[in-house]
Order: C-alpha cells, then structure tokens, then sequence
C-alpha cells in the first residue's frame, strides 16, 4: 500500500473511532419513581435534601430536578437524572452505592424502618426535537409529566408528529416544554412510549391552553393527516397519561 493509502485508512479508522466514541457519549436520562413508605415521605425528602444531592453530584449523578404529585395519594417521589452514557451510568451507580457517606446516611435514616418500598426506574434518550434539558429556575410554575404509548409500530410516526407540528402548537399556545424522551432499548417502554415534561402556571392555565391547542386547525389538519397515514390513531387507548407535579424544595429545576 502506498503512503497515501496508508494515511488514508489510518484517516477512516481515526473517523471510525471518533464516531464510536460519539455513539458511547450520547447523554442517558434517567427517570426514578420512588414509592415512600406510609407517614415517611418527608423522611425521605431529608435524606436527599442533606445526603443524596451531594453524593449523586460527588459520584457523576447530575441532578435534574425532584417533583412529587399535586395529587399525591401514593407518597411518590419522582426525580430526573442525566449522565454522559450508559456505562457512566453503571459506574456512578456502583461508586455511589458504595460510598460509606452514603452507607452511614442511608442506616440512620432507615432506624425506624424502611423509607421506600417499591423503585420504578427507567432509562431515556432525549428526542431529536427536545429542548436542551438542564435544571433551570422560574417564576411558581407546576410541572406536568405526560406518558404516551404509541399503538403498535407508531412511535416514529408520534414523534415525527411531535416535531413536525406539536411542538411549535404548544408554543403558540403557550405551553412551555421542558424536555421530550424516549425509552432506551431494553428498557420498559422501548418502542412504544413518549415521556414529556412541560410547565404551566397552574392546572388551570394548564386547561385553558390545552382547549386552545385542541381547537386549533392546524393542529385538526395535522392530527387528521396522521392518523389517516397511519390507518387510525397513533396511540392506543387510554394511552395517553398525565401527572401534575410540584417541585420540592431542594430541586435544581423549580
């Protein structure tokens, strides 16, 4: 092989290499969902107020943001995390569980019993058409956790709706949009759901701006259109779900 050749292929492998090492770096999102135990829903919002912030940031966990329902008949806690891939993922997981800060925080605060007793948990890529997505501060607002289940083979049809039309609908109407994602392979959902976070000033306004979207022509044309490439709606029914959420106190997004 000539020099040139030589550099040529050296020039594709480095290429190849950079593009791999892209592929590993694509942000992962987590979504956690914890279920407290009866009466110790503030218990555990003390231990990650003066415990588990810092030690998910110590150990590469990156704070997004912690809600609990307005209408929180469950004791659930849900909180958002960001990490740079999944095998970072695994890593901070690993190192954080086996912080002794975190051993000693975690037998103190479960002295008089356990304070979650189920974890639902699933990883996320954003969508090509979400915003960028970081902790931000606002004036008072509610945050609204919407969870589709696209009918069989749909979701690249859904999102493609999403960013085709909905997206600036919502803005129009003024919906504000946090961030939009997708289900990673293999975890629960893949392939069929769409998780979305926005923002309101209240249920309320929440309402109003929906009737408003809903009533819109464009968005009549657009959803008409879907459905008949689609050959019916591009979810299942009742497949479409929605949690209004309060910030807690120690949230890096309120």
């Amino acid at each position: 092989m000539t020099t040139k050749g030589i550099l040529a292929s050296a020039l594709v492998l480095a290429a190849s290499g950079i593009l791999s090492a892209a592929e590993k770096e694509t942000p992962v999102y987590e979504l956690r969902t914890y279920y407290a135990a009866a009466g110790r829903l503030d218990d555990l919002s003390a231990r990650f107020r003066d415990h588990t912030l810092a030690l998910f940031e110590k150990h590469g966990l990156t704070n997004i943001g912690y809600w609990t329902p307005l209408d929180n008949t469950d004791n659930v806690l849900i909180y958002l995390l960001v990490f740079p891939s999944r095998e970072a993922r695994e890593k901070a997981w690993k190192e954080f569980s086996a912080d002794p800060q975190w051993q000693e925080a975690k037998k103190q605060s479960e002295a008089n019993g356990k304070l979650v007793t189920k974890v639902e948990s699933v990883q996320l890529e954003a969508t090509d058409y979400s915003p960028e997505i970081k902790p931000s501060v606002a004036e008072k607002r509610v945050f609204e956790l919407r969870t589709y289940t696209a009918s069989p083979g749909n979701l690249d049809r859904l999102n493609a709706r999403f960013r085709d039309h909905t997206v600036s609908l919502f803005k129009r109407h003024g919906i504000d949009q946090f961030g939009y994602w997708n289900p990673l392979e293999g975890q629960a959902g893949a392939g069929e759901k769409l998780i979305y976070l926005l923002t309101h000033a209240s249920p309320e306004a929440a309402q109003a701006s929906f009737d408003a979207f809903r009533a819109d022509p464009d968005w009549i044309a657009a959803r008409k259109a879907s459905e008949e490439a689609a050959g019916g709606p591009l979810t299942v029914k009742d497949g479409v779900k929605s949690v209004f959420m309060k910030a807690t106190d120690y949230s890096p997004t309120r």
